[in-house]
């Protein structure tokens, strides 16, 4: 089979490799895509700690397919020729393997899309951690593909208000799509402008999209006493310094929102197949690059980049349509 291999920072190479046996317990998936992760950045741009070269396919993980073999010991689990999403390490190839526990299958109506489970999953997941209630007031900082489905996500609970911060105009654009409320840029004055909305109490919960430091920072100052604190940006540049007089004076709450635990996951991408089935979910807007596998170095350069109009790249082993 053909699969990527990320060679050294900034060199993917395409080569050929076995096409791998599902274990016990496990299924193997022809994947039809697989999208392109921030959290992967860092492999890419070269991190402490990654040794060169990585192991085919990896680091993709937002994997969509279908079921080409299932292995032995799996009792209940996706049928040969499912259409799924599942949770697996070496997704930029034509196949993967995935836990079959880990693995989801797709209703009538999602076979064709490109349904990217693991980010979903991860919103989904953040939306739970973030604790919101009725009548909060809710600002996300950065509006790229996480930021965006948070925006939808806590719009379609309804109660709450969500002020949306980007320092893009089509992020702004895309959080006025997703239903919020108020939209600002980095250069406004966030801070007083929050304050106005609330009668100067600041935000309920905010959560930072971005993995990066200044909004990092911004997000203290805009959170309530007793507020939350949500971080749902992956920061693996380096390490933060953060004002923790502030968060100890107003007592915040402070959430890192990534899961590790592979079953909350896997009902996090249970969860938002349901709601892209619903259509109270859609990617399509949010997948704006696709790409052949022998164009991957360029899916990571624009998602290094982040040009007018990007929001997510998807590599298509099978070639782009």
């Amino acid at each position: 089979m053909r699969t990527a291999r990320l060679v050294e920072p900034r060199r993917f190479e395409v080569v050929e490799t076995d096409v791998p046996r599902p274990g016990a317990g496990e299924v193997l998936v022809r994947v039809r895509g697989c999208g392109v992760c921030a959290s992967n950045l860092g492999p890419w741009g070269g991190i402490r700690g990654i040794e060169y070269p990585m192991d085919a396919g990896a680091p993709g993980h937002e994997v969509f397919g279908t079921v080409e073999e299932v292995g032995p010991e799996v009792a209940e689990g996706p049928p040969r020729g499912a259409a799924v999403t599942a949770l697996s390490f070496h997704g930029f190839a034509e196949y993967d393997v995935a836990r079959a526990e880990d693995t989801v299958v797709l209703p009538p109506g999602l076979e064709s899309a490109p349904v990217l489970g693991e980010p979903v999953a991860c919103a989904v997941n953040v939306r739970r951690r973030a604790g919101i209630r009725e009548g909060d007031t809710v600002v996300v900082l950065g509006i790229g593909f996480l930021g965006a489905l948070l925006v939808r996500l806590v719009r379609g609970d309804g109660p709450a208000r969500v002020v949306a911060v980007s320092r893009r105009d089509e992020g702004l654009e895309m959080a006025r799509r997703m239903g919020a409320d108020e939209v600002l840029r980095y250069e406004d004055d966030v801070v007083a402008r929050v304050e106005a909305l609330t009668g100067g109490r600041l935000a309920d919960v905010v959560i930072e999209a971005t993995g990066r430091p200044m909004p990092l920072e911004l997000a203290a100052k805009l959170t309530r006493v007793r507020g939350r604190l949500v971080i749902a940006g992956y920061h693996q540049d380096g390490p933060r310094s953060v004002n923790l007089q502030l968060w100890n004076w107003r007592g915040l709450d402070v959430v890192n929102a990534h899961e590790r635990d592979p079953a909350i996951y896997t009902q996090g991408m249970i969860e938002g197949v349901r709601l892209l089935e619903t259509g109270a979910l859609d990617l399509r807007p949010l997948v704006s690059h696709v790409v052949s596998l022998d164009e991957i170095g360029r899916a990571f350069s624009l998602a290094e980049e982040r040009p007018a109009g990007f929001f997510k790249a998807v590599v298509l082993p099978g070639g782009a349509p």
